[in-house]
């Protein structure tokens, strides 16, 4: 039985629902592969004291180590809130297809989730000031060191 972007988005709704009953914040997340397949991932940042457990960051982790993948190409990542920078890049990382929410950054923010100033870092050059972020030139061409030695790894696996 096919499943609507609606459907999906009403579980991650109620995810996220339950979620705050167990500890949790009030974020759920579901990747659906090509193929139909579901991973659900709720908010445990404050549960688990890791600032990366992020609902959508979840669902990509569970449903990438159960397919033996990192690359989710194919799949439509459904979640309850506007994505933040850091679940945009992990879904653009993973290769997701489309990102579908229901409340946004705005929404969040009501609630106390101000993620605000972390998009601004990258739209606004001047909040950069928030995290400055800097290139040291290294002598000798040692900061290539790494990608050298990948470039001649025969056993490397690309993405």
């Amino acid at each position: 039985m096919p499943t609507t972007d609606a459907d999906m988005l009403a579980r991650a709704l109620q995810l996220a629902t339950a979620n705050v009953a167990n500890s949790g914040g009030p974020f759920g997340a579901v990747i659906v592969t090509a193929d139909g397949q579901a991973f659900d991932g709720v908010n445990r940042v404050t549960a688990s004291n890791d600032p990366t457990a992020h609902a959508e960051v979840s669902a990509i982790r569970n449903a990438c180590a159960a397919l033996g993948t990192f690359s989710l190409s194919g799949a439509v990542l459904y979640t309850s809130c506007e994505p933040c920078p850091m679940c945009l890049a992990a879904a653009l990382w993973a290769r997701v297809e489309r990102v579908v929410f229901a409340a946004d950054r705005n929404d969040a923010a009501g609630a106390g989730f101000d993620d605000a100033a972390f998009y601004e870092f990258f739209e606004v050059p001047s909040r950069r000031g928030m995290l400055p972020v800097e290139q040291l030139d290294v002598d000798g061409g040692h900061a290539l060191a790494p990608f050298n030695a990948w470039n001649a790894a025969a056993n490397r696996t690309d993405y």
